[in-house]
């Protein structure tokens, strides 16, 4: 395991490919490191006794300890061990981590390559394992690159009248395969060190040329990065550890980039695109169950600050409110523990969350994200939109008449009501608020993928036997 220093070294170290606000830049660019910290966390943390059990894991390859986010799940356990993870560390971050990305394509890989050698006879399998030995020996920071531009949504790959509106492969070679097109809205896009391509739907055997998934290093020769960096207002007087934090999402274009033979791991095997693409998704809701609860940690958390700040804590329509909070956190981490729970094997030995569990918990985060800021705006008021900047609250002349009016509980200082709504502020009404709100819906798929997913795997059939019996109708299919 590697220490974040050693992390920050390698990613500052990468090629120059990564474009914002119109200039080439620098990974170590100062907005995009508010997200190499987040990440940071991860391997910090990892040496932090309260943390290390969690963290950590033991490598089926070899049976070295290794970082949980480079692991393959063995059993239900070390799924139940993941979202544990991934609630605590989104709790000290205060919003999305941002490292599951990684362990939940590797999962996904990890299945699907064994699936295909086994229909296929192809050696996808120990392509894949070679690279899980060195995934997990570095410790590696890893995106997955699932989502494409799909151009006109009405029509499949093969019928875009721009074949690059799907990443496809475009020449096959003795030693490789050259790939053109993108992958958009991608989180950690500028600081990965590993990007992981993988299909972003179903596909036909007309469409095996998009039938594709590969790893490559993220500064790989044709490969562009246009990043669009997010992070709360930068502090000058008040620091704060949410202030520090915050995230990329880029467009990762692939100009005719070239892919060794070992590093592919589909390449034209259209009858699994759909697998692959639907488990990297389950993997990910599942991650979903142990960081959107935590979300839902903080807002309450700072709902139930702002109420008793303002004095109203024991008022019955905010107890009431922070028992809504505490059941969407509860009932979605509870439908981890049981995808978990009632998890599958795998062919290849990996464990599968079960997929009803997964999605319903992930579309419950989704459905209530909206509501719970409603919560933590309704409850905190209007002050969060409407504080003065931070350095009127250090001005000579307006200090003191500031700090003056702003104290509302007795026992509460000026200083810590203010670093409350300044927090509220880059938390619920920031440019930052905005964009992780939207994600809370949109993260890890749009909702009506988790619709789909739902119904493709719910046994209907069987509520509609047990309503004929009781209704004493003789039941058909």
């Amino acid at each position: 395991m590697i220490t974040s220093a050693d992390y920050i070294q390698r990613i500052t170290g990468l090629k120059k490919n990564v474009f914002m606000g119109g200039a080439l830049v620098d990974r170590n660019h100062p907005g995009i490191l508010p997200g190499i910290r987040v990440v940071s966390l991860t391997y910090d943390l990892v040496n932090d006794p309260v943390y290390r059990q969690t963290l950590t894991a033991t490598s089926h390859l070899d049976h070295g300890t290794i970082n949980r986010f480079t692991h393959i799940h063995q059993d239900s356990r070390d799924l139940l061990a993941k979202q544990e993870m991934t609630r605590l560390l989104t709790r000290k971050s205060g919003f999305c981590i941002q490292r599951c990305m990684g362990v939940d394509v590797m999962n996904a890989l990890s299945v699907v390559t064994r699936e295909i050698d086994d229909v296929r006879g192809t050696d996808y399998q120990r392509r894949f394992l070679a690279y899980l030995k060195f995934w997990q020996e570095k410790d590696i920071m890893g995106s997955c690159a699932q989502t494409d531009p799909k151009g006109d949504r009405s029509k499949r790959p093969h019928e875009q009248a721009d074949p690059d509106a799907y990443l496809h492969v475009v020449d096959k070679k003795a030693d490789g395969i050259v790939v053109r097109g993108a992958k958009i809205d991608i989180t950690t896009a500028p600081f990965a060190e590993e990007i992981i391509a993988i299909p972003t739907r179903v596909m036909t055997p007309a469409e095996s040329e998009w039938a594709l998934a590969f790893a490559i290093p993220a500064d790989t020769e044709g490969v562009y990065i246009v990043n669009r960096a997010s992070s709360p207002r930068e502090r000058k007087h008040l620091p704060a550890p949410f202030a520090e934090y915050g995230s990329s999402d880029g467009f990762i274009i692939f100009d005719d980039v070239f892919v060794p033979w070992e590093r592919v791991f589909m390449c034209g095997e259209h009858e699994f695109a759909g697998r692959l693409a639907l488990l990297f998704a389950l993997y990910h809701r599942h991650s979903y169950t142990g960081c959107k609860p935590a979300v839902t940690d903080v807002i309450m958390g700072l709902t139930a600050l702002a109420a008793e700040y303002n004095g109203v804590a024991k008022a019955p329509h905010i107890r009431e409110k922070l028992a809504h909070l505490a059941g969407v956190a509860e009932l979605v981490y509870a439908a981890g523990i049981a995808g978990a729970v009632r998890s599958t094997k795998a062919s290849s030995g990996t464990c599968i969350p079960e997929p009803v569990y997964c999605n319903v918990g992930r579309r419950h985060a989704g459905e209530n994200i909206y509501h719970e800021h409603e919560i933590l705006t309704d409850v905190a008021g209007g002050l969060p939109a409407t504080l003065p900047f931070e350095d009127d609250f250090f001005n000579e002349r307006t200090k003191s008449l500031l700090e003056h009016y702003l104290i509302r509980k007795e026992g509460i200082s000026a200083q810590d009501q203010h670093r409350l709504f300044r927090c509220i502020s880059d938390y619920n009404c920031s440019s930052f608020g905005g964009v992780w709100q939207y994600a809370g819906v949109h993260g890890g798929g749009s909702p009506i993928m988790e619709t789909i997913a739902i119904m493709s795997n719910y046994d209907l059939e069987l509520r509609k036997k047990i309503a004929c019996e009781l209704a004493g109708i003789e039941y058909s299919i």
